[in-house]
């Protein structure tokens, strides 16, 4: 879904700033409004938020530890403005600590620790902002911070599983690829005088014609690479390419099902935890939303928020959807029945997440079998192809 950046007042009449994801300016609105707050100015957000691995400049294990950190001082009973003070002047170099620092003034001013973060956008999502003020005003932030710490650790230790298993198969394509051009580029050229007048098999006219368009246009296709490439990345940042890029996340084969079971994870462990706590039904699915990270899900949350407003049951929402597994909406379904939706949702989380981790971990096994076999047959198909026309010659001498 779309995001839109905001000015607007509180109910004390302090003006804030900040960012909401929601399907339409109406809907984000309606958000603000329940929010308590009143928008002078509202418009979409073209940026694509929270890129991978640093946010606004701060890494995400640096926001891990901030979240674990300033839970633990609050459990301790370190009041806020001294835990940031603290937190502040752990590393000044780093910007996560003059991010902190700003935090504190701002808290020591009167401000809530939602409303300070809201002036770093780039560093602090709608999502991380929206559960942070829930346990502000439900008295649990401690149990929010520290849920939000395993959040963003969990996402960032499987980017980096994610960008750890890709390195080796992308070096073997690499060099496959490296292999293959001065193959088809240097060695194949030396041969053709050998070849001439000779009726060559198809397959090694067809490698000998490729190594002749590589040679001829080889700065032409980098030049039509890069400018794809460069054509592409901002269609994908967005909100239209967005859209359409998470949508084929959620039906590619194999990897489809994998990207799908991680949007639904982080959502039920986020409403989960949200409701065990307190938080209105309505309010919770609002704040929980963001936390599936594809739009087409959040779109799809979205309306089953609307559902539940309209007085009707969550799982029939999902349900319509077809997206949420048959076996997960009927425990939903069984949990809203029982009024144990909270730990429903938290044990669904936990269990997929065990089944998901294992599939990952069977995926990133099977990336560099599969690799080698494509390298190997890069080389194989070159290696016949220069191979047949010299079995030829020695058959035609034989004879």
């Amino acid at each position: 879904m779309p995001t839109f950046k905001y000015i607007a007042k509180d109910r004390s009449g302090k003006q804030t700033n900040g960012s909401v994801v929601a399907q339409n300016e109406s809907a984000a609105l309606r958000t603000l409004t329940e929010q308590g707050k009143f928008p002078l100015e509202i418009k979409q957000d073209e940026s694509l938020p929270f890129a991978l691995g640093i946010a606004g400049g701060v890494r995400l294990s640096e926001l891990v530890n901030f979240y674990n950190q300033l839970s633990d001082l609050l459990r301790a009973g370190v009041p806020m403005l001294r835990g940031l003070d603290i937190l502040s002047k752990q590393n000044q170099r780093r910007k996560i600590c003059r991010v902190i620092a700003e935090l504190k003034e701002d808290v020591g001013g009167g401000a809530s620790l939602a409303d300070s973060m809201e002036k770093h956008p780039s560093i602090f999502p709608e999502l991380h902002i929206g559960m942070v003020r829930a346990g502000e005003q439900g008295g649990f932030l401690e149990k929010v911070l520290r849920r939000l710490g395993i959040f963003v650790d969990q996402k960032d230790q499987l980017r980096n599983k994610i960008i750890g298993s890709m390195i080796y198969p992308i070096f073997l394509l690499i060099i496959a690829l490296v292999v293959v051009v001065v193959l088809v580029t240097y060695f194949m050229p030396k041969l053709e005088p050998m070849f001439q007048g000779m009726e060559l098999p198809a397959l090694t006219v067809g490698v000998m014609r490729f190594g002749q368009i590589l040679q001829k246009y080889f700065w032409l296709i980098i030049f039509a690479a890069v400018l794809l490439i460069t054509m592409i990345l901002p269609y994908i940042r967005s909100q239209s390419g967005r859209y359409k890029w998470h949508k084929l996340q959620l039906y590619l084969p194999v990897a489809g099902r994998i990207f799908r079971m991680v949007s639904i994870c982080r959502f039920c462990r986020i409403l989960g935890t949200l409701l065990g706590n307190g938080v209105p039904m309505i309010n919770a699915l609002v704040t929980s939303r963001e936390s599936a990270g594809n739009m087409v899900m959040e779109e799809i949350i979205a309306d089953g928020t609307e559902s539940v407003r309209e007085g009707k049951g969550l799982a029939s929402a999902l349900k319509q959807s077809e997206v949420f597994p048959a076996d997960i909406v009927d425990m939903i379904s069984v949990a809203e029945e029982s009024n144990r939706l909270p730990e429903v949702l938290v044990e669904i989380a936990e269990t997929q997440e065990r089944r998901l981790s294992a599939k990952i971990d069977v995926a990133v096994r099977m990336l560099e079998p599969i690799m080698l076999l494509v390298v190997f047959g890069m080389v194989f198909v070159i290696a016949i192809a220069l191979l047949l026309p010299i079995l030829q010659m020695s058959m035609g001498a034989g004879l």
